[in-house]
């Protein structure tokens, strides 16, 4: 699970949820002239209120969460988990709400008590329900929710030119092989690793070598500014991985407009939107 693909409404969420959990371990309900010894229990002592509330709620903030992390959405009969979440926290909401009406699920009417008032946990639990599924809903619509959790993090100072890109977040480690780098190179006279006492030879001139063509690819490293889904090769709508900030992928091939990029996992598909990426 990658929390950098995590967005603002996703955070929303996230501390919503834990409000909720808090809110089950305080008073459903609260009684006039009652001192601090009645006892009077919480969301755990009343069956309704825990699954219709508390467990939809939370249900639901994990169904949105494990969603977004995940590179490929998992689904339940055809369906995503994303719209699964958005309806648990949706009705968590609605029954928070209707709980607040009669706090004490009836028994005020049936023994003859009008002195019942909603407590503290169910104010809250309907506070928690009702941003839970205001930013479950609106985190597609509201741009500013849709920013990511966590900032990118800074790139690396510009390195001299002809340098390679120093290892970052994500990126292969000093000795794994570049693009267009052989692996195994024989290092040069006068480089280290040459024998001690031994003259470095003049090196003969050599012919220019031919540049290559005019428009011909080479692969390249580049991290994407927010995270982006990466398409299948055979034009399958389906994404099966998602780049996220921070972390560096090697492009393999240019088609048209999009780039053939390949994960640390080994996993190729396409990126359709280049905008805006960097390159290591």
């Amino acid at each position: 699970m990658n929390i950098r693909s995590l967005t603002r409404g996703d955070g929303v969420v996230i501390g919503a949820a834990v409000l909720l959990l808090i809110a089950s371990f305080l008073d459903i309900y609260s009684i006039d002239g009652a001192g601090d010894s009645a006892d009077i229990p919480n969301a755990w002592g009343s069956g309704p209120l825990l699954l219709s509330v508390t467990f939809a709620g939370l249900i639901g903030a994990a169904l949105i969460v494990v969603a977004r992390g995940l590179p490929q959405l998992p689904k339940v009969a055809g369906l995503d988990l994303g719209p699964f979440g958005i309806a648990f926290t949706v009705f968590a909401a609605w029954s928070a709400l209707g709980n607040i009406f009669d706090p004490a699920g009836g028994f005020d009417n049936n023994g003859g008590l009008t002195n019942f008032g909603a407590g503290t946990g169910l104010i809250l639990s309907l506070v928690a329900t009702l941003a839970l599924a205001g930013a479950a809903v609106a985190t597609p619509l509201v741009p500013a929710l849709k920013g990511p959790l966590l900032p990118a993090p800074k790139p690396a100072a510009p390195q001299p030119y002809g340098g390679q890109p120093q290892g970052g977040y994500g990126y292969p480690g000093a000795g794994a092989p570049q693009p267009g780098q052989p692996y195994g190179g024989q290092p040069q006279p006068g480089q280290p690793g040459q024998p001690f006492g031994t003259q470095p030879q003049p090196q003969q001139a050599q012919a220019p070598q031919a540049q290559p063509p005019a428009g011909e690819f080479s692969p390249f490293w580049f991290a994407v500014p927010v995270p982006r889904p990466l398409f299948a090769e055979d034009g399958s709508p389906t994404p099966i991985a998602e780049l996220a900030p921070g972390t560096w992928y090697l492009a393999v091939e240019q088609r048209g407009p999009s780039l053939v990029a390949q994960t640390q996992d080994g996993r190729r598909g396409v990126l359709q939107d280049t905008s805006g990426i960097q390159r290591g």
